[in-house]
Order: C-alpha cells, then structure tokens, then sequence
C-alpha cells in the first residue's frame, strides 16, 4: 500500500527550502527507494504556511529512507529554515485519480 506523510511547515525561507529539496532529489536521481512524488500546498488563509505531501511506495520504503543519515541532514537542515518545528502526519494512501 503506498504510503504519503504530511509535514505541515512555516516559514518565510521558500525559496531556500526549495532549493534544498531541489539538490537532494539530484543527488538521489536513479537511487532505488525514497519519496515518488511531492505534492508543495500553500496555505491561502495563513501566510507563510505550507503544506508538503510526500508520496512512497509504501510505509516501509518511508521508514527506510527516513532512517538515512541523508535524509536526517536534510530535515535538519529544512527545519532551520522553518519558523516553528514541521509537524508530521502519515497516511496510507486509500486513493488516488485525476479527476477530470
């Protein structure tokens, strides 16, 4: 079952986290495993919040990758840039489809 974790974000550095999360999907180009696809939200009623979807094949695939020392650098490098800790949800992922 795929798996997708919510991490629910502030901050007034977007374009520094983009630019992070831009190097590290380079560097794990054509790496098996990690995320499948990331959806970035915007939150129209809260200024400077953010709403990332981030999609994996399953559950075990996101633990896996969330145990890398890679990926620990890079949250800890994202949660700098953040104006308050990111909050983190996980969900199975029941259905997905484009709708029109």
């Amino acid at each position: 079952m795929k798996f997708t974790q919510i991490v629910d974000f502030e901050t007034e550095r977007l374009d520094e986290i983009e630019r992070l999360l831009e190097e590290a999907r380079q560097r794990s180009a054509g790496r098996e495993g990690g995320p499948t696809h990331r959806i970035l939200l915007k939150d129209r009623d809260n200024p400077g919040r953010y709403l990332a979807l981030i999609e994996f094949e399953s559950y075990e695939e996101a633990m896996r990758n969330s145990e890398s020392p890679e990926t620990n650098k890079l949250a800890e490098q994202l949660g700098a840039l953040c104006s308050r800790p990111p909050r983190y949800t996980n969900c199975d992922l029941l259905d997905a489809r484009e709708l029109k």
